[in-house]
């Protein structure tokens, strides 16, 4: 294979058979549980990078239900993302993420820079409630519940808070196990239509795991939780800082 066809075919691992195709990723019926719950503040300033500003000791946990995604196929994702304020705007920071799928864990890495690792979380419906659970291996990690549409949310609204802006820190090494890249990446999502949204009375369990921290932001208060419905597509980056530069 010559240097041109290698600079023109090459775009993901393994470059014969990447793990992952191009975009863009529609989603389609993609479900979110979302639990906000305040945190201790101490917590969130050893997670959060420079210059994000943590906007209140807020963290929300989500159960993320995928069971239509280009080329990315059927799966569930759960994990921590935080509130975040940059150059006075608001958005989110995502912390960690969990899922059960490996193309959108390699895609997610290397694209993005989405923290994401193998676990096994669940979105489900249990008679009349919203159960979400994160198991890494055998161990339980995370239990999220919510009274199933209790009351309707205004869609418009949940609509214009998927349109925020959301931030990752990218980090991939070098061939000498140095840094090779390490950047604060910015992305959004697109052409976004919410086909539901309820809340309801909730609650969540986050349990210790030396390799699945979830539970080092601790659950202070639920404050509020929500369950979504929509179709989206989720847009590519850009480099917000080259923290190497």
């Amino acid at each position: 294979m010559d240097r041109a066809t290698l600079r023109e075919s090459a775009f993901a691992m393994p470059p014969t058979s990447p793990a992952f195709p191009p975009g863009p990723y529609r989603f389609v019926d993609r479900q979110y549980f979302i639990i906000r719950y305040r945190t201790d503040p101490e917590a969130l300033r050893r997670v959060v990078p420079e210059p994000l500003e943590i906007v209140e000791p807020v963290v929300n946990y989500e159960f993320i239900r995928m069971p239509d995604s280009t080329g990315f196929g059927d799966y569930t994702e759960s994990g921590q993302v935080i509130p975040v304020r940059y150059q006075g705007r608001t958005g989110s920071y995502t912390h960690q993420m969990f899922l059960n799928d490996h193309p959108p864990i390699a895609a997610g890495r290397e694209i993005w820079g989405f923290p994401k690792k193998l676990a096994q979380p669940t979105l489900t419906v249990e008679t009349d409630t919203l159960v979400g659970t994160l198991n890494y291996g055998s161990v339980r990690i995370a239990t999220g519940t919510m009274g199933y549409k209790h009351r309707s949310l205004d869609l418009a609204a949940e609509a214009e808070g998927l349109h925020s802006p959301n931030f990752l820190l990218k980090v991939i090494p070098h061939v000498d196990g140095s840094p090779r890249v390490c950047e604060l990446v910015r992305f959004h999502l697109e052409d976004v239509t919410v086909k539901g949204a309820w809340t309801g009375p909730a609650s969540l369990h986050l349990f210790s795991h030396a390799l699945a921290p979830v539970a080092e932001l601790p659950v202070l208060e639920v404050l509020s939780a929500k369950h979504l419905v929509a179709d989206l597509t989720l847009g590519l980056g850009t480099i917000v800082i080259d923290y190497l530069a």
